[in-house]
């Protein structure tokens, strides 16, 4: 099976992009040469990878990415620092 990827990356702006790819080597390096003047990162570089995870359904990444980007900065980055035990607490709504 085709591998797929889904990746966050930290922009030069403090902000992250989450995407999927298939190829994980050629897509980083679109973002860091700035291939795609459109999208996100152009003006946002240079951009660092920071996570990434592998898949062998194309189907459940574009879930996760899809779940990823629904996440504040703080989950986002318990989950690059492998801070999972904090996951669970940082998904909860804090009401006043």
């Amino acid at each position: 099976m085709k591998k797929s990827y889904v990746y966050i990356l930290r922009c030069s702006d403090q902000t992250y992009y989450t995407g999927v790819t298939s190829n994980l080597e050629k897509r980083i390096l679109e973002h860091k040469t700035g291939k795609h003047i459109k999208g996100y990162t152009y003006l946002r570089r240079p951009v660092e990878l920071v996570f990434y995870a592998e898949f062998s359904n194309i189907r459940i990444a574009i879930e996760k990415e899809k779940q990823l980007k629904k996440w504040s900065n703080a989950k986002k980055e318990a989950l690059i620092n492998g801070n999972y035990e904090s996951l669970p607490n940082l998904a909860k709504k804090k009401f006043q």
